[in-house]
């Protein structure tokens, strides 16, 4: 069974474009040659993006061998496919890593005994409910990076086939 996605890489710093390729290529297993343009909502940073084809989970594995670089933003997607929920994996240096699961219908899936917990935490006094929904929906990583997104409509894709 194959699954498909994108990687975003929202912005990067010039020097670090061949790591994150040589990073996304040890997780497909085959070369990445990704194409870099400027980042119009930050000065002096690059983005990319690139479409994906591989094992259903290969998303996770792209988002770990990215995550905790300094000033990297990105998010790495996995459309759901017959019988596996699809994923969605986003980080920026401020708020860190975010990972929902997403349904056929592209949205996000909160799992009961998340909200459970949300639910009792606020009901305790512990937390607000709403801000506990916000995080589980990703609300801060997408008010981060959606003057990036935005940045980057029109930009050349290009696709990845990982080895099999």
């Amino acid at each position: 069974m194959s699954a498909r996605g994108v990687l975003y890489v929202h912005s990067a710093q010039p020097a670090l474009c061949p790591h994150i390729e040589w990073a996304v290529a040890g997780v497909l297993g085959v070369p990445v040659d990704l194409t870099w343009t400027p980042q119009p909502a930050a000065p002096n940073v690059v983005r990319a993006q690139a479409e994906w084809e591989g094992p259903p989970g290969i998303a996770a594995a792209v988002a770990s061998s990215l995550m905790g670089w300094q000033r990297l933003r990105f998010e790495v997607t996995e459309d759901a496919s017959p019988g596996i929920d699809g994923s969605r994996h986003a980080y920026t240096p401020t708020l860190g890593a975010f990972t929902a699961v997403i349904g056929a219908a592209g949205d996000i899936m909160i799992p009961e005994d998340r909200l459970r917990t949300a639910m009792l935490k606020s009901a305790q006094g512990r937390s607000i409910l709403e801000e506990e929904l916000d995080l589980m929906l990703g609300r801060p990583w997408d008010e981060e990076l959606e003057p990036f997104r935005y940045a980057g409509d029109g930009a050349p894709v290009r696709w990845l086939h990982a080895a099999v």
